[in-house]
């Protein structure tokens, strides 16, 4: 069996303030060793249901959060940014059996965490065909434009809602609650726990995942001047002084659009 594991660490238990998400501000080394244990109990669970491959994305920031010395021998990973459409999902194809998910947060123009954002922080609000667009949406989007089954999702209350909600029966798990700008958290013992099991049963029985028959992305950003520029890609049209608007019925072209208008 070949697992991917793609890996953010705004979702991950005890994370509540941009500097322990920040390289080099107080809190982060702590928060990256939170992001790692999570991740090596993913694989773990993970090989102890069968994976002989497993390879994980680093997905957060500069993309060298995790430390590989801390994960199980047989555990490739993918550190810094190729600029890849798949983004948060590079290497990503059909050779892979089953999708993990750690660390997923709420969209952009959300409550759900006090880091809530989609790709950038210029980025106020994502929908695709009415859906707010998390970076979980996207990637989840991206494993069924490959035929990859989703096997579990760990992060905050309101992505975990999502992941239910559009997939009913899918394995996810909540290690954490966004009130305002402060967390509510799981000890991160029990989160540790809950991703160990949820694992082993989303790898069990992972779920299916389809593509609508097209896309709608409408993006609003944060300033006026970011669509201005963005609006230049080609198949893109502004749709207001902030917002554009691109649809297509080839996912993989929104993910190219998205690499040089979302990021």
């Amino acid at each position: 069996m070949k697992v991917y594991i793609s890996a953010d660490i705004e979702g991950v238990v005890g994370v509540s303030h941009w500097d322990e998400a920040t390289i080099g501000k107080p809190g982060y080394d702590a928060a990256a060793a939170r992001l790692t244990a999570e991740v090596a109990a993913a694989c773990e669970a993970a090989i102890d249901a069968g994976a002989d491959e497993i390879l994980v994305q680093d997905a957060h920031d500069s993309a060298r959060n995790i430390d590989h010395a801390a994960l199980p021998e047989r555990v490739r990973l993918v550190r810094g940014w190729s600029d890849d459409p798949r983004c948060m999902a590079q290497e990503l194809d059909a050779s892979f059996d089953a999708l993990v998910l750690i660390g997923q947060h709420a969209a952009s123009g959300t409550g759900g965490n006090p880091l809530a954002h989609t790709f950038s922080l210029a980025n106020s609000r994502l929908s695709i065909n009415g859906e707010i667009a998390s970076e979980y949406l996207v990637l989840r989007y991206t494993a069924a434009y490959y035929g990859v089954p989703l096997a579990f999702v760990s992060g905050d209350a309101w992505v975990a809602a999502q992941a239910r909600r559009l997939e009913p029966g899918v394995e996810a798990l909540a290690v954490k609650e966004g009130r305002g700008n402060s967390t509510i958290d799981l000890h991160p013992a029990a989160a540790l726990r809950g991703i160990r099991e949820g694992v082993a049963r989303g790898l069990a029985r992972p779920s299916r995942l389809e593509l609508p028959p097209s896309f709608d992305l409408r993006i609003a950003y944060q300033h006026h001047g970011r669509p201005f520029k963005t609006a230049f890609y080609p198949g893109v049209e502004k749709s207001g002084d902030r917002e554009l608007r691109f649809v297509s019925s080839d996912f993989y072209e929104l993910l190219r659009m998205l690499l040089f208008v979302g990021y």
